[in-house]
């Protein structure tokens, strides 16, 4: 985009020049040339109307009362009845002269070489050639701002866009200060907000719906459980029957939502999650210090989970702003290994907590225990969820948050991580 927008713009500048810079260039020459020619005619002017009231008296030419007149290296040729009369010796080469008659039947010629004439058209065009190179050079200058200011707007649009496709619903603050381009990120966080709450409403729904297949399903299996061991065999037999596709319709429903949980995680990667933190500290270490408060990390080394960068960054990041907004004293990250093979992030702080009423409805969109939008949350959680992993309400009081994230397959048979540090910020 950029490279089109620059060779579009030089094109045209260049075409502008080629019209206007060679007519320019030799009408620069030819005007050098005329106001030569005028000077010498205005120079010969003086000497006719000194020679004419030399023969208007009878006298004879006299050129030494016009020698003044004459340029540099040039000569005065006077014709009339009497003879020809010559002042100056005119260089070899090639000359410009200008020619005015007097009197009755004289003639005067003023001529010089044209050595001058032409080192001043050449310093003229030179000028004018310079003129034109410079405006290609300015030319060059404002193409690539401008294509730099479309392009890289653009560049950044577009990445928005691909974010927003894999499923990162961060909405991005920054506007470009040209008019369509800020209407296309306004549309593109409304599209964000809309998608992050139809994914919300869709996994609430999932959950729902799998939360009541697995109860009418282990209802099913009971009942069919005691139809299989019921006296009759005839009656055991079709039990049995029923309660083995009963086990195969649980385990289809079980690897339905495992696919599912995989398809939404398909943009994640193995992640160091230590570094991860340590990031998410490192951007808001300045704002806490503002408000006389302090972050903490504690994890070790070697933890690896499968998440996407820029989801997690963003999801903490809404926790630790939570935490600053809501809570009071060191916020806290720490990240261990779950028994069950999940990597768990608490980010908590020594606040007050959340209070009772709202602890159910904490993630709902909307809702917030102070003045603030109650979307955060609510983002947060359908971020850590994008890439299969789960954000729960750990403790109210003080307010914990943990974040659980899968642990890669390629890295559960790796050796334990070292143990947390006992004290002291990472």
């Amino acid at each position: 985009m950029r490279r089109r927008i620059l060779v579009s713009t030089l094109i045209v500048v260049t075409i502008t020049v080629a019209v206007l810079g060679g007519p320019l260039a030799l009408t620069t020459w030819r005007l050098v040339e005329d106001f030569t020619r005028a000077d010498i005619n205005s120079r010969l002017r003086q000497v006719v109307a000194t020679l004419d009231s030399q023969v208007s008296v009878d006298r004879p030419v006299d050129l030494s009362a016009v020698g003044i007149a004459v340029p540099p290296g040039g000569s005065l040729v006077v014709r009339t009845p009497r003879g020809v009369s010559t002042l100056g010796e005119l260089a070899p080469g090639p000359t410009v002269s200008e020619t005015l008659p007097f009197g009755l039947s004289g003639s005067a010629v003023l001529s010089e070489p044209t050595t001058e004439m032409r080192a001043r058209q050449l310093q003229a065009t030179a000028l004018v050639l310079a003129a034109v190179l410079l405006s290609v050079a300015v030319g060059a200058v404002v193409a690539t701002l401008t294509a730099r200011r479309l392009a890289d707007p653009l560049q950044q649009v577009a990445g928005r866009a691909a974010r927003l496709g894999a499923g990162d619903f961060r909405p991005a603050p920054h506007r470009h200060g040209i008019p369509e381009l800020d209407r296309v990120s306004d549309v593109l966080d409304s599209s964000a907000t809309a998608l992050a709450e139809l994914l919300q409403r869709e996994r609430e729904l999932v959950g729902d719906v799998s939360h009541q297949l697995r109860s009418r399903l282990t209802a099913l299996q009971l009942r069919l459980d005691e139809l299989a061991a019921h006296p009759d065999e005839h009656v055991s037999a079709e039990g049995s029957a029923a309660l083995e596709q009963a086990e195969r319709l649980a385990e289809v429903l079980d690897e339905l939502l495992a696919s599912a949980r995989e398809a939404r995680a398909a943009g994640a990667a193995p992640i160091e999650v230590a570094g991860e933190l340590d990031a998410v500290a490192d951007e808001w270490r300045d704002p806490l210090r503002a408000e006389g408060r302090t972050v903490r990390v504690r994890t070790p080394e070697g933890l690896v989970a499968r998440a996407t960068s820029g989801r997690l960054r963003e999801a903490l990041g809404v926790l630790v702003d939570n935490a600053m907004r809501h809570g009071k004293g060191t916020v806290t990250l720490t990240a261990r290994l779950s028994d069950n093979d999940t990597i768990v992030v608490e980010v908590g702080d020594h606040g007050d907590g959340v209070p009772p009423e709202l602890a159910p409805h904490v993630f709902d969109r909307g809702v917030s225990g102070a003045a603030s939008t109650g979307v955060g949350l609510a983002l947060a959680r359908a971020l850590i969820e994008a890439d299969g992993g789960r954000l729960e309400l750990a403790r109210t009081r003080p307010a914990t948050f943990s974040v659980f994230l899968p642990v890669p397959r390629t890295d559960r048979t790796v050796a334990a991580p070292r143990p947390l540090p006992t004290t002291g910020p990472r």
